[in-house]
């Protein structure tokens, strides 16, 4: 059964062996070279698997990979029973709500320290279970990077995703996310980090302001 038609690709919930899992089906792109596109499905295929491995060995949850399928570029892989924190966010109390975003921030230090970028962090790719605990999910855009670009970019794009979806208490959200990152990189890195961000941020108005001028 199909549950998410991506830009990227399509996930299906079906029945594997007897459990409840997730299909992942990278899709052919129309608008690239035929060659270049079967080129980037076979590496993202072989890639996120990997990034979810080393993941879980930082102490980030993950699910478990069950069968990568080159041929199909498919990946099977468990189904997290539990909530989008997109769903949830915005209806919990300010205390719940701090709480599971500086939990949030700790689990992207685990990564950054262990050199995985994620590449789209947004609170849809990330699920709350019922004893709570937070799993990362769709590492299909990540990489593996130490470097502090790519750390910045990475929490700039979680910043814009609280921004866009829980606009009403993005900032203090944003805050305790920072607070844990900051838990388990250090102050210094999490300052680096934070001076990157706005560095990028100010990339951003300045070509938005060029744009307009011509």
């Amino acid at each position: 059964m199909l549950i998410k038609k991506g830009a990227e690709a399509n996930l299906y919930l079906e029945d594997w062996h007897g459990r409840k899992v997730i299909v992942k089906k990278r899709i052919p792109k129309k608008y690239r070279v035929p060659n270049l596109d079967e080129q980037i499905r076979l590496y993202r295929t072989i890639h996120e698997p990997q990034l979810m491995h080393e993941a879980k060995k930082a102490g980030v949850p993950t699910p478990t990979i069950y069968m990568v399928n080159l041929a199909e570029k498919s990946i099977i892989m468990e189904h997290i029973n539990g909530k989008q924190v997109k769903q949830l966010l915005n209806q919990i109390p300010n205390k719940e709500r701090a709480r599971i975003c500086k939990r949030i921030g700790e689990l992207i230090g685990r990564l950054h320290q262990r050199g995985i970028i994620h590449g789209d962090l947004t609170t849809s790719n990330m699920i709350l279970t019922s004893n709570n605990k937070i799993f990362f999910v769709d590492f299909g855009l990540g990489e593996f990077s130490n470097e502090l670009e790519a750390k910045g970019v990475d929490l700039h794009l979680m910043k814009r995703a609280l921004q866009s979806t829980h606009y009403r208490f993005a900032e203090e959200a944003f805050k305790a996310i920072l607070d844990g990152y900051a838990k388990v990189v250090g102050n210094k890195n999490m300052e680096s980090v934070l001076e990157k961000i706005r560095e990028i941020e100010l990339r951003g108005r300045y070509i938005a302001e060029r744009g307009k001028e011509k």
